[in-house]
């Protein structure tokens, strides 16, 4: 009697938001899948290479505290998310949010920035992909390993959605159970077992420890710690394939707030125990430099002596994970922009296993053509685009926070009852309030040390914040030519169907 509940209610909202039929999208990822897309898009290389940064620039206090109040803002940002995605489950995910609940022009805006962003990204990590290669096979081409890389995200994604959900699902698994085992090493080391004499708190008392730098480092760390949690807004893309999103979305946006305060709280606090923010290897940790990522060496101060090369395997992971996600979530938003009438039609046909191979064909295009950016002359075309994709993440959250505040606006202004949401965001207003500040300070200050010293750094400047002028184009140029307005909060459209 259960099952055939649960099974009607799905098919109801295939019904409601048209994904499902046999010229649409398969619902097929199932609890685990989206527990671990959400928790794979927090965790990448910005944990395992970017928080020794942290840590050496705000000390360990004030990296603590600059990742716990993005983790904070995360937290509101998923939940409102969520409350959207459980409501209208659909592909578009906040690119459609935004065109319906605030204005048109934004979802379009939103959608053509976050699938540049992602194809770019791809382009980003196949780099990265080919540069770790080098440490154990220093004399192939970097470009076979990219070409390789690009060939097998493009397969796991062709295949269909329910491939890319279970890759996603392993390469996710690789990760959380790096971090655990990390986690456990480094508290028993604190605690003096194993890697020598217990630290105690002598390296939160070194020179200017445990904040160095004062406010203006951690605002600094404001930036890394977005960018490391850039990708968790994947769930949110990924409900419009899920099972029974009503049920596996919540479950998975619950999930993400305590996960974040685990492994990148969990984390620095290792970190900063047992590694001084003076030691100046953790300024060198990057794709390049494997050896001196600080998860290395404080595996290496344990006695692991293939630190390096395991590392090196995870990070590959970590690269490989983050692409295969891209394709996915840009691949998805050009076809829902292609349904909703923002993108030529054609990238909204599908094929008989639900995968939007049109679009994942110019999605691939894209990431290669950046990728080959990055080889002609200094790379400076490939500069650009990194600079004009990365200013995009927070720009969607920002959309997020927007759309939710006014869809629960509309709601309650369209006499509908708050009950029947399956999913309701908590700290409402306070939640898309408190997000759509912090995200207007990180956008802002992104490059405010531009700003410092004798003359001001143009160039740094305009690399830095090319992507405003950039998404205020697609903006107003889409709501003068379409003559669009901010839509009352009467006439918003709270309906279940996708178009």
């Amino acid at each position: 009697m259960n099952a055939d509940l649960e099974t009607g209610k799905i098919q109801s909202l295939r019904e409601e938001t048209g994904v499902g039929g046999k010229e649409e999208l398969k619902r097929s990822l199932k609890a685990r899948h989206m527990n671990m897309i959400a928790l794979g898009g927090a965790i990448g290389t910005g944990l395992f290479l970017a928080s020794g940064a942290s840590v050496s620039t705000a000390g360990p206090g004030g990296a603590l505290v600059a990742y716990g109040v993005i983790g904070i803002m995360v937290y509101f940002l998923m939940t409102s998310l969520g409350e959207m995605a459980t409501y209208l489950p659909v592909p578009g995910s906040f690119g459609t949010y935004a065109a319906r609940f605030v204005d048109p022009a934004l979802g379009f805006a939103i959608g053509w920035n976050y699938w540049l962003n992602w194809a770019t990204c791809i382009a980003v990590e196949l780099v990265a992909g080919a540069i770790i290669m080098k440490f154990w096979l220093p004399d192939i081409p970097g470009y076979y390993w990219s070409g390789l890389f690009l060939v097998i995200l493009f397969a796991l994604n062709y295949l269909s959605t329910r491939a890319y959900g279970e890759s996603e699902y392993w390469f996710a698994g690789a990760k959380v159970i790096t971090v655990i085992i990390f986690l456990v090493v480094g508290t028993l080391m604190i605690l003096g077992i194993g890697g020598g004499a217990s630290p105690g708190f002598s390296n939160w008392q070194i020179q200017e420890a445990p904040f160095v730098g004062g406010f203006s480092a951690i605002l600094a760390i404001f930036m890394i710690a977005g960018f490391s949690f850039q990708g968790t807004e994947l769930v949110g893309i990924a409900a419009g394939e899920s099972e029974n999103p009503e049920r596996d979305v919540p479950k998975a946006i619950n999930t993400v707030f305590w996960r974040i305060l685990l492994f990148y709280i969990g984390a620095l606090i290792i970190i900063g125990f047992i590694l001084p923010y003076t030691d100046e290897n953790l300024l060198k940790g990057d794709v390049e430099n494997v050896a001196v990522s600080p998860f290395t060496l404080v595996f290496s101060r344990a006695g692991f002596a293939a630190a390096a090369s395991l590392m090196n395997a995870i990070i590959l992971t970590s690269v490989l994970s983050c692409a295969n996600s891209g394709l996915y979530a840009s691949t998805r938003m050009l076809y829902a922009m292609a349904k909703e009438g923002k993108a030529p039609r054609i990238f909204g046909k599908v094929n008989k296993r639900g995968v939007p191979t049109n679009s994942l064909y110019a999605t691939s295009a894209i990431g290669f053509l950046a990728f080959l950016s990055s080889l002609v002359g200094e790379g400076t075309a490939y500069t650009w685009l990194l600079n004009i994709t990365g200013m995009i993440g927070f720009i969607a959250w920002l959309g997020i926070a927007i759309s939710h505040y006014r869809f629960r606006q509309a709601f309650i202004r369209q006499g509908l009852d708050l009950s029947q949401l399956k999913y309701k965001a908590k700290w409402f207003p306070f939640g898309p309030l408190f997000a759509m500040v912090l995200c207007g300070i990180v956008i802002i200050g992104q490059n405010y040390n531009a700003f410092l010293g004798g003359e001001v750094d143009w160039y740094g400047l305009a690399v830095s914040y090319v992507g405003i002028p950039i998404f205020l184009a697609t903006y107003l140029g889409y709501k003068f030519s379409k003559k669009t307005k901010v839509i009352a909060l009467e006439k918003v459209d709270l309906s279940k169907n996708l178009v």
